[in-house]
């Protein structure tokens, strides 16, 4: 990220791990005396819960936990934060590790787009990056005014804790919703159809034995992208051919190419749905003495800087990730400033055609 990223990013080393939805009203006639009879304990307990103390006990802090889940409570203090706007907060929540999120140039390219588009205006952003926690500090920090609204980027089926943050802020996500309702609100390209387009350029040049690398099949990109692969040779008369699930990082397109290779034959073709799997996936066939495209041609996704830091260049799906950012930001501005934006904002993708298939 550059440099004028990090000025505008306050960045939390929270732990989370968490599911993105978009949430319902603020619950206003939940009280903080009918969470603590719920749970059993003191108001007071209730209250040092909710601001984060320590000074409370394991068991206390998992009753009251449990309490404001089941009761959808929202201190006062969040619903007076969000009636007028005075925290000029937001927050990125990212359910992913600190390593992926370092270490994928998707991250670096939304979050420069979220920050260009918050340059005229007068909120900063908060930054949560997820790991190994379900995300009870991070959520009670932004269900307590703290933020006005938030962002989610890179969200899995796993990840149940939005739901609490989407309760209390207006949210969009950076990609389809994992469980899509009509009052989320999300930026995205479509998938499929970029998945189908990236399959059919391969048959189009003659391929007829097409294997795939995906994503992980518990994040909606993930999925879709296998969508538009498998839609792409039913129309062409084609048999699905090899197919691993490599994680979106290198390390796990390098493991998932190993996978197909000692499965048998190696494919003529892939379409790998992450530049940065097709990345890992180069360095197994090059030690399995197999090049690319003369063996297997390969055609990636995003259109990273990694696609042409390769040999030999990738031939990629470019999405845009940057304006990505960009419209998310716009889209939560609109609805905190109490307008109707469109519930789904599609971006086009783009083949871009280099030396790799």
């Amino acid at each position: 990220m550059s440099d004028a990223v990090v000025g505008e990013v306050q960045v939390h080393g929270t732990a989370l791990h968490g599911t993105a939805l978009h949430g319902t009203p603020l619950r206003g006639a939940v009280t903080i005396e009918e969470v603590a009879a719920a749970a059993g304990v003191s108001r007071s307990t209730v209250s040092r819960v909710v601001n984060g103390s320590t000074a409370v006990s394991p068991a206390a802090l998992d009753a009251v936990n449990r309490a404001i889940a089941e009761l959808n409570y929202v201190p006062n203090r969040a619903a007076r934060s969000l009636a007028s706007r005075q925290t000029r907060a937001l927050a990125l929540v990212v359910p992913e590790d600190t390593t992926r999120f370092f270490g994928d140039p998707f991250f670096a390219s939304i979050v420069s787009g979220i920050n260009a588009g918050l340059r005229s205006s007068d909120y900063v952003l908060n930054l949560f990056i997820a790991s190994d926690d379900p995300g009870d500090k991070t959520t009670r920090y932004l269900r307590s005014g703290s933020v006005d609204g938030a962002l989610i980027a890179s969200h899995h089926t796993s990840d149940t804790f939005i739901d609490r943050i989407a309760a209390a802020v207006p949210v969009v996500y950076g990609g389809r919703p994992v469980r899509e309702r009509e009052t989320d609100y999300y930026v995205d390209v479509d998938n499929v159809r970029a998945g189908y387009d990236a399959t059919r350029y391969l048959i189009e040049r003659g391929y007829t034995d097409i294997g795939t690398i995906t994503g992980p099949l518990t994040m909606p990109g993930g999925v879709d992208r296998l969508v538009g692969y498998r839609r792409a040779l039913a129309d062409a008369g084609l048999p699905e051919g090899a197919n691993a699930d490599g994680g979106f990082t290198p390390d796990g397109g390098a493991s998932a190419m190993r996978r197909i290779l000692d499965a048998g034959p190696p494919p003529r073709a892939l379409f790998i749905a992450s530049d940065l799997m097709a990345q890992g996936a180069f360095s197994v066939l090059a030690a399995a003495g197999l090049k690319v495209p003369d063996d297997v041609a390969v055609i990636g996704f995003d259109d990273s800087p990694v696609a042409q830091s390769v040999s030999p260049r990738l031939t990629t799906i470019r999405q845009p990730s940057f304006q990505q950012g960009e419209r998310m930001v716009a889209v939560l501005l609109e609805l905190l400033a109490g307008g109707t934006p469109p519930h789904a904002t599609i971006l086009e993708t783009e083949l871009i055609v280099r030396d790799s298939a």
